[in-house]
């Protein structure tokens, strides 16, 4: 790819860390050093994924701080969206570069002759639902707005994918009966699983339902700010990313954003190419394709690091790989069993008067009819009583032989200790069929 990488870094400027995003400032270098240092594509052979799926057709919703959709590596693909929380147009977001970042690495097509400058996407013929959620990069608390309606407005507008690059505290049951809606109508929800290398996997990212993402750098190794746990579900490129900015031309940044974003377009990918497959069956093409380290083959998945490994879109794309189930690796949203209990609950409660009276009424009836039979039985056993004493009293002593004691199973066998436990089973990926590549883990 031209200008390697090494070179390219060097000519990259200083770092600033704010709130949970890590950016990286660089100077203004040639449209083709950009492309060059955009190692993912090179990592995952991008060339080859694109001949199998473009995200042609797809919707990815970038639930983040906007998008400059006027960015020549992005016009065209940006759709007009809606900002929940000002009055300016979500699609022309130019004061701040971490919403328009996500959607380039999702959809960005280049620009200049061929397209052959500036970024590429994983999914470049993919549409972006831009929905502003937050009104600058440096703080994720301000100016933010709950994601419910976010989430559900992207729903309605016919998103089959909503990249979630951020990470707050618990969720409200707003946002919980948000991301079941979705669940509902079969959209893949992704997220970064946050930037503070700590053991606690973020929100929206650790809620049932959502794909959390980790960061691992070229060679595959864990960010050493990657948050982890048993939460993370996919690992994806997210140490010096290269992408387009709002406020700026172009960024470098480091994070569990970017990683995510880099999921949300495999995800278009798919959803591209497999179009009568449900979300939770596209994550396990994800899922049953990923790498793994060396060191975690062959060991229960997921791991709490890199979740079932890093993704590898090509093998996803091309694999033989059955369906399974509707729901895949993806746990069932929290507010869905709550809802499910709640409305059996409610129908109990509804029939409670009407139940008991019934079986009252049965009681009784039967208590009746036994009452009379105990009856009549007695009076049987008497009369045979009887009949027997006289008889051997005529014949003059007991039959001959003992008691009777029953033959071999004659008598109760031991009680049912319950129905038998089904084997318990551990959500694997594919690793003994592709193991994983030391020089590169992204290889197919």
């Amino acid at each position: 790819m031209g200008m390697g990488l090494t070179q390219t870094l060097r000519a990259i400027g200083g770092a600033a860390l704010a709130g949970t995003l890590l950016l990286v400032t660089a100077p203004t270098t040639s449209a083709d050093s950009i492309r060059d240092s955009q190692w993912a594509l090179e990592a995952f052979d991008a060339e080859a994924v694109w001949q199998e799926s473009t995200g042609e057709g797809v919707t990815v919703a970038v639930i983040d701080t906007g998008v400059n959709g006027l960015h020549p590596d992005l016009v065209g693909n940006v759709l007009k969206g809606k900002s929940f929380v000002d009055s300016e147009r979500a699609d022309r977001q130019t004061s701040a570069d971490h919403g328009t970042a996500m959607a380039s690495l999702i959809a960005g097509h280049g620009s200049g002759r061929g397209n052959d400058e500036g970024i590429m996407g994983l999914a470049p013929d993919a549409k972006v639902l831009p929905l502003k959620n937050k009104t600058g990069d440096d703080t994720l608390d301000e100016g933010s707005a709950s994601s419910a309606d976010l989430i559900r407005y992207a729903v309605d507008q016919g998103a089959s994918v909503i990249n979630m690059s951020f990470s707050s505290g618990p969720l409200s049951s707003d946002e919980e009966e948000a991301i079941a809606y979705a669940a509902e109508k079969d959209v893949a929800l992704v997220a970064s699983a946050g930037n503070q290398g700590e053991g606690t996997v973020g929100y929206p990212a650790a809620a049932p339902g959502v794909v959390a993402v980790g960061a691992v750098d070229r060679a595959g190794d864990l960010w050493d700010r990657s948050n982890y746990g048993p939460e993370v579900m996919l690992t994806a490129p997210g140490v010096r990313i290269r992408s387009a900015g709002g406020a700026t031309p172009y960024r470098m940044a480091s994070g569990t954003s970017d990683a995510a974003a880099y999921v949300s377009g495999a995800v278009a990918l798919l959803r591209a190419k497999f179009p009568d497959l449900t979300a939770g069956q596209i994550v396990n093409r994800l899922v049953k394709t990923a790498a793994l380290p060396e060191d975690l083959q062959g060991q229960s998945l997921p791991d709490e690091r890199y979740g079932y490994g890093i993704i590898r879109p090509y093998r996803a794309l091309t694999e033989d790989i059955p369906a399974g189930p509707k729901q895949g690796p993806l746990k069932t949203p929290s507010a869905a069993v709550t809802d499910e209990s709640a409305a059996a609950t409610a129908g109990n409660d509804g029939k409670t008067e009407e139940a008991l009276a019934e079986r009252n009424s049965r009681t009784n009836t039967i208590l009746a009819v036994v009452g009379g039979g105990l009856l009549l039985l007695v009076a049987a056993v008497v009369v045979v009583v009887v009949v027997r004493r006289r008889g051997k009293d005529r014949n003059g002593g007991p039959p001959p032989g003992g008691p009777w004691t029953g033959g071999p199973g004659a008598g109760p066998g031991p009680g049912n200790a319950g129905w038998p436990q089904q084997p318990s089973h551990t959500y694997q990926s594919q690793q003994n069929e592709h193991p994983h590549s030391s020089s590169n883990p992204y290889q197919h």
